[in-house]
């Protein structure tokens, strides 16, 4: 049950997200009804409707919601896709994009993580959600194609690999970090004859995409 105080901060944080430019309202009921402080650890839980990122276990983060906001705006669900999410992480983003897309499969390297994850998944009854641990950068081969894929880390080049997985007509948002270290989220659109595009949304900082392939 969510705490009446907490009711106060969401109608806040929701129209701050307004006021930074999200314009489609389906992301923004989704992250109205999508309990935040349940994927923040106790002593945080206060700063839940923050418009801040917040450190969960295992030297992670729980993205800022209006990143959040702007990375699921730009995928364009339509409730028919299924996503690949490359880094669970506390599982917010999942369950935010559980609400605008058909299915989220969602892959996550350090297993206590993904069992915290697939807990509160289960605590709050999602069930269009599939988890796998492995390695991120290596994408769900068996899984592909996707219709969106959506990296809550940063990957240090262009993501060849999990492009291959993505369907023609298909978006994938990233944070690609550059050779100075910064990072931008990039907007790859494949058109229908596997010709792909890319637009640079904003700055960003992620925790880094760590994959054995890029030993």
């Amino acid at each position: 049950m969510m705490e009446p105080s907490f009711f106060t901060q969401k109608a806040e944080l929701i129209m701050t997200l307004r006021g930074q430019g999200i314009r489609d309202t389906a992301v923004l009921s989704a992250i109205e009804t999508t309990p935040r402080e349940a994927f923040i650890p106790a002593p945080l839980q206060q700063h839940a409707y923050d418009n801040v990122s917040l450190p969960i276990a295992h030297g992670q983060t729980i993205s800022q919601p209006y990143i959040v906001a702007r990375m699921t705006e730009a995928l364009a669900l339509t409730r028919r896709e299924r996503v690949l999410e490359i880094g669970t992480g506390s599982g917010y983003q999942a369950s935010v994009l559980s609400q605008l897309c058909r299915r989220v499969y969602s892959i996550e390297r350090l297993r206590p993580l993904l069992v915290e994850a697939e807990r509160l998944m289960t605590q709050l009854k999602i069930t269009n959600f599939t988890t796998k641990l492995g390695d991120g950068a290596q994408g769900w081969p068996e899984a592909a194609p996707f219709d969106r894929i959506i990296l809550t880390c940063a990957a240090p080049t262009r993501p060849d690999l999990l492009l291959e997985q993505l369907k023609p007509g298909g978006i994938m948002v990233a944070p690609i970090a550059d050779h100075d270290d910064h990072q931008n989220l990039i907007v790859y659109s494949k058109s229908q004859d596997n010709v792909v595009t890319e637009k640079k949304l904003l700055a960003v900082k992620f925790v880094p995409l760590i994959s054995d392939l890029n030993d």
